[in-house]
């Protein structure tokens, strides 16, 4: 009984090995980690891999920091999640794999806590004044310095992370909701640029010009966002800077001002978010200048309790006319008992993210 054991996991072991070193046609998953002497492994729900314990992946000689591990495709999709060493699993959803692919993954195993900075005092040319730009980094930007982010770019940054800068002290609780989401596997990780707003905040996030309120600086407003914050966060942090990973969002104005530039913009942005937008602006005017259909996914919601839903609605219908589809790249959340304020934003702040940003959806 002992020899048939210890035969056994001999096989067992010149199987895993084989599977490391199997053809490039087949299933493969590299894994981008600094893990040192305590190496990567692979779980999975089939084949000579399980849930319970680690198969070793093979480090990639002349590529520190990548190991990779290869299965026949005859096994078809995999779901999987690497460890670090025999027991540390990575932190997040499960990976899942179609027979033949090739995937890079870039996991994290620490805690799934991502932290706000502050940058001070960034100069806008296109408007003349200064403002801080509060800016999340997640969970594993520090511990996988081989990862690359999606970014989403928001507006009135004072009151997205902090109550204690917040206009009205609740603030949206958006590094708590990436974090719980990224952690449950549900969203990927991203970077956050919240942009401060400005005394100015009226005319910075509205086009010209509504009989009562005026405005009409968001075209300088959008070029500060374009020309100046995006090519600096760009530029100082690991991000993925196409089209296909940057999304811009706010609420209320700017909401308005999110969806103007995404559709000004739309080779900067694929995605774009307006929570509570205030598409009564001079008139209902975006409602009727909705444009021709764009390769820009769009995310409207308003509440149900004094909250422009009429107009929103609008906005939604007057898009689906332009050839938008529902559900496709058009969203439109009715939030019941929404009011117009930050607590009723943080509390639907979920939505927006996991649709921008699903677990899986980032291609590095």
């Amino acid at each position: 009984m002992k020899l048939f054991e210890k035969g056994a996991a001999l096989m067992g072991a010149t199987l895993a090995l084989a599977l490391a070193y199997a053809p490039a046609q087949a299933t493969t998953v590299r894994v981008h980690y600094p893990a040192g002497q305590e190496g990567i492994q692979v779980r999975a729900d089939k084949g000579p891999m399980n849930w319970d314990s680690g198969a070793p992946a093979a480090p990639v000689a002349g590529a520190p920091d990548l190991y990779t591990y290869t299965w026949p495709d005859a096994l078809g999709p995999v779901a999987m999640k690497p460890t670090l060493g025999a027991d540390k699993v990575s932190i997040g959803g499960v990976y899942k794999i179609a027979a033949g692919a090739t995937l890079d993954i870039y996991p994290f195993f620490g805690a799934p806590f991502g932290k706000v900075s502050v940058v001070k005092d960034v100069d806008s040319p296109q408007l003349h004044n200064k403002r801080a730009l509060r800016i999340y980094l997640p969970p594993s930007y520090a511990e996988n310095p081989a990862k690359r982010y999606p970014v989403l770019y928001m507006h009135d940054g004072q009151n997205l992370f902090d109550a204690r800068t917040a206009s009205y002290g609740v603030e949206w609780g958006v590094a708590k909701a990436v974090n719980r989401l990224v952690a449950t596997g549900v969203m990927d990780e991203v970077i956050v640029v919240g942009i401060d707003n400005t005394p100015d905040r009226i005319p910075e996030y509205t086009p010209c010009c509504d009989p009562k309120y005026g405005g009409g600086k968001l075209d300088a407003y959008a070029r500060f966002v374009t020309d100046t914050v995006k090519p600096y966060v760009d530029r100082n942090y690991r991000t993925l800077s196409d089209k296909d990973h940057t999304a811009i969002m706010g609420s209320s104005l700017g909401g308005i001002a999110s969806v103007v530039i995404a559709e000004r913009y739309p080779n900067l942005f694929s995605k774009a978010g307006a929570m509570s937008g205030s598409f009564w602006w001079n008139g209902g005017a975006l409602v009727s200048g909705v444009p021709a259909h764009l390769p820009v996914r769009f995310y409207l919601d308003a509440g149900t309790e004094d909250d422009g839903l009429d107009d929103t609605v609008k906005m939604r219908d007057a898009m689906l006319a332009k050839g938008w589809r529902n559900g496709v790249d058009l969203v439109f959340h009715k939030a019941e008992g929404g009011r117009h304020n930050e607590a009723s934003w943080a509390a639907r702040v979920d939505k927006p993210l996991t649709w921008f940003f699903p677990w899986g959806s980032t291609v590095q």
